[in-house]
């Protein structure tokens, strides 16, 4: 036993990295400052009260962390996992009628129903019949606003994200490697430059402690709340998720993933851990080659990912005050630029077969619309017209 511990040890070491580092740590600044305050107004949808809403980030720490750094070591591969944030979008709308108790109810439940998906491998399935360049079309177009944020952070605080672009491009040629790190720290210095107060001095330091409530059974909650909460988590967050790993060449089983998101769910919904997924934009960040140019390498970034998500969840009520720190438009600005390689990179295989580059189109084109039907996100849309175009056009070779 000593001696596989050993070995695992002696693995990291010789496979560690400081881009694949900075990549975790990339990827869980804009996973929690991006979108920690849809998390709390859902909470506070919930019922949930100050301390409890600690719970909650305390809760979906820990389960990131946990399921980034284990899933990421067994299968050798960086697999990056997050809270829902559509889901999350969806609480915040739809928790108002009912009691705390009966909200925990309904996260169970749909952890039920992701962990009864991954079991059953229907998903898996479901997924190897959609053609990779339609899947990296899908994937450039969940990215795709990203990149434009870069422009839209210009517009509103040109300096700061000016300076975050040319140290980009200047990294890229120099050091291409350490490209987001220089672009991270560029952006750390202009904002504690040009404040007049001690911002990091503001942050209070102390631990948060968890709140565990027991779930209670509401039928209408469950098909009205439960059921939306777990499609929006499958079509919106699991679907890009596994478009990542494959347009970066990574063949990670799908159904075990799935089926580990789904069983932390349930584990941690009582603490506030709401929905657990596989990642697409923070993944993105810990799968291109700005993290290692070896792919057998960048699993490192999941490992990273994992302790940083630990940390914040340990941290509680400190972490969330730090990521409010920084303004919105240099997190945005940061995400947009560390995304640029993983976008170029989907739009070129997404068009580079002819028989497949009108479907791709399509699928690219639908995803970036942010077209909603029956409250299915705008991603499941896009591969599903971009299969139906695929379809028809082979009829068509065929006759």
């Amino acid at each position: 036993m000593d001696y596989l511990g050993n070995k695992v040890v002696f693995r990291i070491l010789n496979d560690f990295s400081l881009s694949a580092l900075v990549a975790g740590f990339v990827a869980v600044l804009i996973g929690f400052a991006s979108s920690v305050a849809i998390v709390f107004q859902a909470a506070q949808a919930a019922g949930a009260d100050s301390s409890t809403i600690v719970s909650w980030i305390m809760a979906l720490g820990f389960g990131m962390g946990a399921t980034c750094f284990f899933l990421s070591l067994w299968y050798r591969s960086p697999v990056i996992t997050a809270w829902s944030t559509p889901g999350a979008a969806l609480l915040a709308t739809s928790l108002g009628t009912i009691s705390y108790s009966e909200a925990i109810g309904v996260f169970v439940f749909a952890g039920v129903l992701t962990l009864l998906t991954g079991v059953s491998g229907l998903f898996d399935k479901a997924m190897r019949l959609v053609p990779l360049p339609l899947a990296c079309a899908m994937l450039a177009g969940v990215l795709f606003k990203f990149g434009l944020s870069i422009f839209d952070s210009m517009m509103s605080d040109t300096f700061l994200v000016g300076v975050m672009l040319i140290t980009y491009l200047v990294s890229k040629r120099l050091v291409p490697r350490y490209a987001v790190l220089f672009v991270l720290v560029a952006g750390v210095a202009f904002v504690l430059a040009r404040s007049e107060e001690q911002l990091i001095s503001t942050i209070p330091v102390s631990l948060g402690s968890l709140v565990w409530v027991w779930p209670e059974w509401n039928v209408s909650s469950l098909i009205g709340v439960g059921i939306p909460l777990y499609i929006v988590t499958m079509t919106s967050q699991n679907i890009p998720g596994v478009a990542v790993m494959r347009s970066s060449g990574y063949q990670t089983p799908v159904s075990p993933l799935i089926s580990w998101t789904g069983l932390t769910s349930i584990v941690l919904a009582p603490l506030g851990g709401f929905a657990f997924n596989l990642a697409a934009i923070t993944a993105a960040i810990c799968s291109g080659e700005e993290c290692h140019k070896d792919p057998k390498r960048r699993y490192i970034a999941g490992l990273s990912a994992g302790l940083f998500y630990w940390l914040a969840g340990l941290a509680g009520t400190s972490v969330v005050a730090l990521f409010s720190v920084f303004p919105s438009t240099m997190i945005a600005a940061l995400a947009g630029i560390a995304l640029l390689g993983t976008i170029g990179m989907n739009l070129k295989n997404a068009v580079a077969d002819d028989s497949n580059r009108e479907a791709a189109l399509i699928t690219f084109l639908v995803t970036v619309s942010g077209v909603s039907f029956g409250g299915i996100a705008s991603a499941f849309w896009g591969i599903l017209f971009g299969v139906i175009c695929l379809m028809i056009s082979n009829i068509k070779r065929k006759q």
